[in-house]
C-alpha cells in the first residue's frame, strides 16, 4: 500500500513516516503545498495523510483539487487546527477520516487500516481467491492452507494486482505503486520482471489457482486459473 504524507512539521513528518514504514507501506512525503499539489497531480495513492495548515496553501483546498481530479485516493485528515468548521468541510470535501493532533501512532495505524479494508477491501481483514488466502494484518498469505513465503516485493505486487483483480494494471503503475515515486529515476522495468517471474513461480508450485498474466507490452493481471 502507497501511502503519501503531506505535513510540513519535520518531526512529525519523521515519526509518521518511519512508523508507518515499520508497518510496511510505501510512504511518499511532501512539506508544502505546492509539493503535495505536485504529488497528487502526477501519482495515485492509496491512502493520504493531509494536515491542513501548509507552507503556500490549506489543506482543504487540496482535497478540492482531488475531486476535481476525480482522483479516488482515501484521504484522513491529520490536523492540529481541530476545529468543527473544518473537520465538517473536509469530510464534505470527501476525506475519509479525521485525526486531531497530538495522536497516538497506534491510533494513525489503526486509521489507515481501517479507511483501507472500507476503500480496498470492503471492510474485510482476509482476503480469499479461490484457494489463495489473504491477511491484510499479517501479511501472511496461505494456498490451500500452507503458508506461501514471499519476499517484500512479491507481496506488494501480489497485493495490488489483488486490489486490481480482473483489470489490467499497466507496468507503470504497477512500478510506481511498490517502488513509489523514485522510480522516475530508473532506466528501465528489469527489476520489476524478475519479481514478477518468481511471484508467478511460487504461486504455480503451490498450486495457486490465481496466475499472473502478463500482457506483452503493457502491463499485468490476476486471473484465476
Amino acid at each position: 500500500m502507497k501511502i503519501l504524507v503531506i505535513e510540513d512539521e519535520p518531526d512529525m513528518l519523521e515519526n509518521m513516516v518511519r512508523s508507518l514504514e515499520q508497518e510496511l507501506y510505501v510512504v511518499e512525503t511532501a512539506q508544502t503545498y505546492d509539493q503535495a499539489l505536485e504529488k497528487i497531480g502526477v501519482y495515485a495513492y492509496d491512502c493520504i495523510l493531509l494536515d491542513i495548515m501548509l507552507p503556500g496553501g490549506s489543506g482543504l483546498d487540496l482535497l478540492e483539487e482531488l475531486k476535481k481530479q476525480q482522483k479516488t485516493d482515501s484521504v484522513i485528515i491529520v490536523s492540529a487546527k481541530n476545529s468543527i468548521e473544518d473537520k465538517v468541510q473536509g469530510l464534505e470535501l470527501g476525506a475519509d477520516d479525521y485525526l486531531p493532533k497530538p495522536f497516538h501512532l497506534a491510533e494513525l495505524h489503526a486509521r489507515v487500516k481501517s479507511v483501507l479494508r472500507r476503500r480496498k477491501f470492503e471492510g474485510q481483514n482476509q482476503q480469499q481467491l479461490e484457494n489463495l488466502q489473504i491477511d491484510l494484518d499479517k501479511h501472511q498469505i496461505w494456498v490451500d492452507g500452507q503458508e506461501l513465503t514471499l519476499n517484500r516485493k512479491e507481496y506488494d505486487i501480489l497485493l495490488y494486482l489483488v486490489t486490481n483483480k480482473d483489470r489490467l494494471v499497466s507496468k507503470t503503475a504497477l512500478a510506481e505503486h511498490v517502488w513509489g515515486d523514485s522510480i522516475d529515476q530508473a532506466d528501465n522495468y528489469e527489476f520489476i520482471y524478475s519479481q514478477i517471474k518468481n511471484l508467478r513461480k511460487k504461486l504455480k508450485d503451490a498450486r495457486a489457482q490465481v496466475e499472473v498474466q502478463a500482457i506483452y507490452g503493457i502491463g499485468y493481471k490476476l486471473v484465476m486459473s
